[in-house]
């Protein structure tokens, strides 16, 4: 009775908590507030605000509530819908000790664009985690030995017709491999250089005028991708994976990087501040980026390979 009763509190306790301020709202749940030692919750962070009032500084998600472990996280998803925009972070925590624990609130940052900035934060969300329930009292049950199980020829009929249908298959590969005339394959065309390709993509990502129609994090997404491909690809910097910071510093000790550093890290880091910092920099900056990417590629085309002249016989 006791634990139905702590059951009911948790569930009355775990309802969406909403901190609302001028024009942005934040709310917290889960999927359960009951589970066993192992079992993982789901826990939900959304906030909504308007984009022309204000913006939002995303808290940060530590790995662990306590006892509480935070198993995953995902990445923040985006949503508009007519003038106000939708952000939501799943996260999977899991509880490896019983008890009541709590996630605590969260709080996040609003900076209106006339104002000061001011917090709204969200209530926190309780979870009770048990073990599973062992009667003590009952003996051990014993070993179960070796059990020999009859079979027959139709326990292999699966088996059978499929060994029937490979072998048919692949008599109809080799028929038609031997009528069929073996014709010599013109050879590939020669590969489309590099800063070529990168080129096309940089002008086919200006074309779809996406930070024009307020799409900046997927401007930024693209064209961040696609200078880290070109660096991956050109200088054999595992780009993808590194963050800002890091991929800078490499450049700095490559011979050939060395000088686009700064250019390098002034892009990333215009990128970083309007994909996660939900910044809007100015139209020039927008300009800017795409013009000093494409001004790096062109200046690190490879100069072309001179054919080798064979030495002329006294």
């Amino acid at each position: 009775m006791r634990t139905f009763l702590l059951f009911v509190f948790l569930l009355l306790s775990s309802h969406v908590i909403l901190a609302q301020g001028s024009d942005a709202i934040a709310t917290l749940s889960t999927d359960k507030n009951k589970l066993l030692v192992g079992d993982q919750a789901r826990i939900e962070l959304k906030v909504q605000h308007d984009p022309n009032q204000s913006r939002i500084i995303w808290p940060a998600i530590p790995d662990s509530f306590g006892k509480l472990e935070v198993v995953t996280k995902d990445k923040i998803d985006t949503v508009k819908n007519g003038q106000f925009t939708y952000y939501k972070q799943l996260l999977l925590v899991a509880g490896f000790d019983s008890g009541v624990f709590t996630v605590p609130v969260f709080q996040v940052m609003v900076e209106p664009k006339n104002g000061s900035p001011y917090p709204i934060q969200t209530d926190s969300v309780q979870l009770l985690v048990q073990t599973v329930v062992v009667d003590t009292n009952k003996a051990f049950m014993p070993i179960k030995g070796i059990m020999n199980v009859q079979t027959n020829w139709l326990d292999y009929l699966a088996w059978i017709i499929a060994g029937l249908l490979a072998l048919v298959a692949i008599g109809l590969i080799i028929y038609f491999t031997r009528q069929k005339k073996h014709a010599i394959p013109p050879p590939p065309p020669p590969p489309e250089p590099l800063h070529v390709r990168v080129l096309r993509a940089l002008d086919e990502l200006e074309q779809q005028q996406l930070w024009q129609k307020g799409e900046i994090k997927a401007y930024y997404s693209h064209l961040t991708a696609i200078l880290r491909s070109y660096i991956e690809a050109r200088f054999g910097i595992p780009a993808m994976e590194r963050t800002t910071d890091e991929l800078t510093g490499m450049a700095r000790r490559n011979s050939e990087l060395a000088p686009f550093a700064e250019k390098i890290y002034s892009i990333l880091f215009t990128a970083d501040f309007a994909k996660f910092a939900r910044a809007e920099p100015l139209p020039a900056e927008h300009l800017a980026a795409m013009q000093s990417t494409r001004d790096f590629v062109t200046a690190t085309i490879p100069a072309p390979v001179a054919p080798i002249t064979p030495a002329a016989q006294p």
